[in-house]
């Protein structure tokens, strides 16, 4: 199964400046191309054909860096968030405007991925998302052990694929590592042109026993700081 995917693109990078002071964060180069378009290759290799990019800050760099997406085979669309609202409307208020675009009919499930992170080796797999489509969690989450910055983790991964808060179970904590499987349904609540955060969707399908999770293998790293950037452009893998 083939589906489309949203990539998150809109924040200001603040941890990052100053290099964002003048170019967004996803499109800052990593080892000879910008951080996006790592997973623009994977999900073109991968077989999708049909991508979203949330953009709120410095906009315009985007369409203008990675045009309509053809050179990879893929069509782009830009979900304008900073024209259209004034400012980035967060993650579940940006997955909420571009589902027109993600799910015409309502309930097809796609992929998310932040535009920051690197995670070279990660393959958006037909037969997960397959797998996926015929079950019935709002979303499947892939998790890291947790980093320096969130020691206490996201959530508590059981040895069925099941997230819970951490705390809820004894089991070790882990990160969400800002790639999922997500069905509209996760941010029913938001009504479409609002800001509003992710987390506590995430929590409460959590708590209501629909969010599955899997550990994610191979290198990842949430890129938020320069010296986060020079330590990946230093670095072997990928």
């Amino acid at each position: 199964m083939i589906l489309k995917a949203l990539i998150l693109a809109a924040g200001r990078g603040e941890r990052m400046r100053p290099l964002t002071d003048t170019c967004p964060k996803p499109l800052l180069p990593v080892r000879g191309r910008p951080l996006i378009e790592w997973h623009l290759q994977a999900l073109a290799a991968a077989g999708v054909r049909e991508v979203v990019v949330n953009t709120a800050w410095l906009e315009d760099r985007f369409p203008a860096v990675l045009g309509d997406g053809a050179r990879w085979g893929l069509a782009i669309r830009y979900s304008m968030e900073g024209r259209d609202h004034g400012g980035a409307l967060e993650t579940a208020g940006g997955i909420a405007k571009a589902l027109p675009w993600l799910a015409p009919g309502g309930d097809e499930p796609f992929w998310l991925v932040s535009g920051d992170i690197f995670a070279p080796h990660f393959r958006f797999a037909a037969a997960d998302a397959a797998a996926f489509a015929a079950g019935d969690d709002d979303a499947l989450l892939w998790v890291v052990p947790n980093p320096s910055f969130k020691a206490d983790g996201d959530f508590a991964l059981d040895p069925w694929g099941r997230l819970s808060r951490p705390g809820d179970r004894p089991l070790r904590s882990v990160t969400y590592a800002n790639l999922a499987l997500v069905r509209p349904r996760l941010v029913a609540s938001v009504v479409p042109g609002t800001a509003a955060p992710l987390g506590p969707l995430l929590f409460d399908s959590a708590a209501d026993g629909r969010l599955a999770g899997r550990r994610l293998d191979g290198p990842w790293e949430n890129v938020g700081t320069p010296a986060q950037l020079a330590a990946l452009q230093a670095g072997a893998d990928g």
